[in-house]
């Protein structure tokens, strides 16, 4: 059963960013969810200073918007058999033997169900995971902004990342059918700074109104350390389990491969393997958590030094491409840290002398 608060299809704020390789987890075809096809990213230090790349051909960025997305996903679990509940909220979840008994509340009222495993996937806002004791215990939260800003599209098929309008942040701006989905985000310490702002002056760049754009806040909750992302019979996936990407921000990628693993670990714990859901907290950890490992290092020196990091780091040849194969998951972090970190290093011993 798929339990949901609010119905779907909806919007919610989410730049829609999405390595084409998740197609890889699927086994129906995901391009009718797929807005547009990214095939350059553009960086630019305070609008200006840019660096372009274009992406590989064999991988290439999508554009998703997260209502189409997410209503599409549910509409294949409702094909393959999955009851679909919506417009109530759970309340409470209590042990019930092996399983749980749920309490919800709805338009009808309170009432119960009883289910034998829980998948928790109630986003940065719910408090289940923390009420269970699974994922991060004192979650580490990005402050962000997030645009929907209709009209024209100059560049339909390229993605922009902006690191000097924001202090400890950077700005994306993502192409969409009709407009564009902008975010700006802090992700070192808290926000300081007025993103309406940063905005006066990203949002004309791009050919649009300096106050256009339906404008929402919402906390990002970053990879912040290993955690348990299991207990006897519940298991935590996407932001719930602060997931998200703590130097790029990007989320939908971890949240899609933890709902793979986590389903692949359930249905072997309901067959009788009790080691299951511990090999999902291992497999994510090997498979995402030891990149975000190193992704949080660079990214708490470069936003630190973000000009520096924006001249040594995303001005050199390679970079480019290094990002795209990280957005991609052809590369993890840990694969270019230690070059990185000593690179900067580097130059900040150089600034400061």
């Amino acid at each position: 059963m798929l339990l949901d608060e609010r119905p779907l299809p909806r919007a919610k704020p989410c730049g829609g960013g999405m390595a084409a390789s998740v197609q890889n987890w699927f086994p129906f075809d995901l391009t009718p969810a797929v807005d547009r096809v990214i095939d350059q990213v553009r960086f630019t230090w305070c609008l200006e200073d840019p660096v372009i790349a274009d992406l590989p051909g064999e991988a290439p960025f999508w554009i998703v918007r997260r209502d189409a997305l997410d209503g599409y996903l549910a509409d294949q679990a409702g094909r393959e058999g999955a009851e679909r509940l919506e417009g109530h909220a759970v309340r409470e979840a209590c042990r019930d033997g092996d399983g749980w008994q749920l309490t919800l509340s709805g338009p009808e009222g309170e009432r119960h169900l009883k289910c034998r495993r829980l998948v928790l996937a109630h986003g940065s806002h719910g408090t289940l995971a923390r009420q269970l004791g699974v994922g991060d215990p004192r979650p580490r939260l990005a402050s962000a902004l997030a645009v929907e800003v209709e009209g024209a599209v100059s560049e339909p098929q390229t993605a922009r990342f902006e690191f000097g309008l924001v202090k400890h942040g950077f700005c994306w701006c993502f192409p969409r059918h009709g407009g564009y989905s902008i975010g700006v985000g802090t992700f070192l310490g808290q926000s300081d700074g007025d993103y309406n702002a940063v905005l006066e002056q990203l949002l004309p760049d791009l050919g649009l109104k300096a106050d256009a754009g339906e404008r929402r806040r919402w906390p990002l909750r970053v990879w912040n350390g290993h955690h348990p992302l299991h207990r006897p019979g519940v298991v935590v996936i996407g932001d719930a389990a602060s997931l998200a990407d703590p130097f790029l921000a990007e989320g939908l990628r971890p949240a899609l491969l933890s709902g793979l693993r986590a389903a692949e670990a359930v249905d072997r714990d309901l067959a009788g393997d009790s080691d299951a859901l511990g090999g999902y907290t291992a497999a994510m950890r090997r498979e995402w958590g030891e990149s975000m490992s190193w992704g949080r290092r660079i990214g708490q020196v470069f936003y630190r030094f973000p000009k520096v990091g924006y001249q040594l780091g995303i001005k050199r040849p390679t970079a480019p491409r290094r990002i795209a194969q990280i957005l991609s998951g052809e590369m993890g972090y840990g694969d270019i840290a230690q070059r990185v970190i000593r690179r900067l290093g580097g130059g900040l011993l150089g600034v400061k002398s």
